[in-house]
C-alpha cells in the first residue's frame, strides 16, 4: 500500500494556531462508517450518540514540559532536546536537535546550570540517552525550564496562563511528549452529564512519544516501524471493559492513542482486557479486524501520517477521504487544536 494513497490537499490556513476558550465548542463531524453519511454538529451535541451501558475511554497521560533549550558545555552551541521517555531513574531517551552536536559524553547545561545533561548513548533518527544531574525533585526543575512540547505546525508557545488548554480536563500520569489531543474537547460538566445518562468512563495511560508523531518516510506504508510507547492498563478498567463487551455495550476511544492501547491488550489476550503495563508499537493501517472499539472519537490528522491510516483502517479509507473532503469544504479547523470526529 502506497503512502500517497493517504495524502489530501490541507489548505495551511486550516491548520489551527490557537485553542478555542470553550473547550466543547469546537464543531464535530459524525461519520457512520457503514453508510458513509456524514452530519454537522457541535462538540456539546456528541452526548446524542451514546447510549446507557456505552463505555468511553479516555487517556489520562499529563503532558510534561518536555522540550529544552541548553547549550554545550564545552562550545557553547545550542542544543534542543524534547524527552520522549525516562528509561532508568534519571536517564531518559530524548530527541536531540541538531543530533550531530551531541555524542556520547557531550555534556548539555540548562537554565543557569540547575540542571544537567551527558549523553550516555545513541538511537536512530536523533534519538540520544542521556542522564541528568540537579538539584531537587526533577519534575519541579522541569517546570521551571522546560517549554510544553507543542507540535511544529504551531507556530508559537502558549501564553503561561493558556498551558492547560494543551491538557485535557482529567490528564494525571505525567509522562507524554504530546497531547492526546481527542480529549482536550471533553469538559468536567460534559463528562459528569454523561456519566448521568448512564455511559460508563474509564481510563488507560499511553504516554505519547515518537511512536505517534514520527513521518512516515517509506513509499511502502507496510515498511514503517511504529517506536514503542509505554502503556497501562488497571484491573479495575480491565473489569469494566469486559463487563461492557460481555453486555454487548459498545466501546468507544478517546484518540488514537486509547485506540492502539486497547486493540494492543485485545490483540495479545485473545480479545480479553487484563490489568497490564508494557509497551507498544502497533501499527493499524487497512486492512485491519478491530479486536476491541466499536467507535472513535478522534481530530482532524495530519496527511499520510499514521495516524490517518489508523481512522482509514477502521472507517474504510475513501469513505474517511471523502469526509476529510467535507471537513476541508467546510472549513473545519485540523489537528491538535482543531475540531473533532466521532466515527461510529
Amino acid at each position: 500500500m502506497n503512502i500517497d494513497e493517504f495524502d489530501f490537499d490541507l489548505p495551511e490556513e486550516l491548520i489551527a494556531q490557537t485553542p478555542l476558550k470553550d473547550r466543547s465548542a469546537s464543531r464535530l463531524l459524525v461519520l457512520d462508517r457503514q453508510s458513509g453519511d456524514i452530519e454537522h454538529q457541535q462538540f456539546i451535541d456528541i452526548k446524542n450518540y451514546f447510549k446507557k451501558g456505552d463505555c468511553l475511554v479516555l487517556n489520562d497521560t499529563r503532558v510534561l514540559p518536555a522540550r529544552l533549550h541548553g547549550m554545550k558545555e564545552e562550545t557553547g552551541a545550542s542544543v534542543e532536546i524534547l524527552l520522549l521517555h525516562q528509561t532508568d531513574n534519571d536517564a531518559w531517551e530524548v530527541l536531540a536537535k541538531p543530533a550531530k552536536k551531541v555524542k556520547i559524553g557531550t555534556e548539555i547545561i540548562f537554565g543557569d546550570g540547575q540542571l544537567k545533561a551527558t549523553c550516555t548513548g545513541l538511537k536512530d533518527h536523533g534519538g540520544r540517552i542521556v542522564e541528568f544531574t540537579y538539584e531537587g525533585i526533577f519534575y519541579e526543575v522541569l517546570e521551571g525550564l522546560g517549554e510544553m512540547p507543542l507540535p511544529p505546525y504551531i507556530k508559537e508557545q502558549l501564553p503561561d496562563q493558556e498551558k492547560e488548554r494543551y491538557q485535557t480536563v482529567y490528564a494525571k500520569e505525567e509522562g507524554s511528549a504530546a497531547a492526546p489531543t481527542a480529549g482536550l474537547h471533553f469538559t468536567k460538566e460534559l463528562l459528569d452529564e454523561l456519566r448521568e445518562m448512564g455511559v460508563i468512563i474509564t481510563f488507560i495511560t499511553l504516554h505519547v512519544g515518537l511512536g505517534t508523531f514520527r513521518p512516515v518516510s517509506v513509499d511502502n506504508v507496510e515498511e514503517h516501524k511504529m517506536h514503542a510507547e509505554f502503556y497501562h492498563m488497571t484491573k479495575e478498567t480491565a473489569d469494566i471493559l469486559n463487563h461492557v463487551k460481555e453486555s454487548n455495550g459498545r466501546i468507544i476511544s478517546v484518540g488514537t492513542t486509547s485506540t492502539r492501547t486497547l486493540e494492543t491488550i485485545a490483540r495479545d489476550n485473545s480479545g480479553v482486557f487484563t490489568e497490564i503495563s508494557g509497551w507498544t508499537d502497533i501499527f493499524i493501517y487497512p486492512p485491519y479486524e478491530f479486536k476491541a472499539i466499536n467507535g472513535l472519537i478522534t481530530n482532524f490528522h495530519l496527511p499520510k501520517s499514521t495516524l490517518i491510516m489508523l481512522i482509514s483502517a477502521f472507517a474504510d479509507k475513501n469513505k474517511v477521504l471523502k469526509a476529510y473532503q467535507e471537513a476541508v469544504d467546510q472549513r473545519y479547523r485540523f489537528f491538535s487544536f482543531g475540531d473533532a470526529m466521532l466515527i461510529i
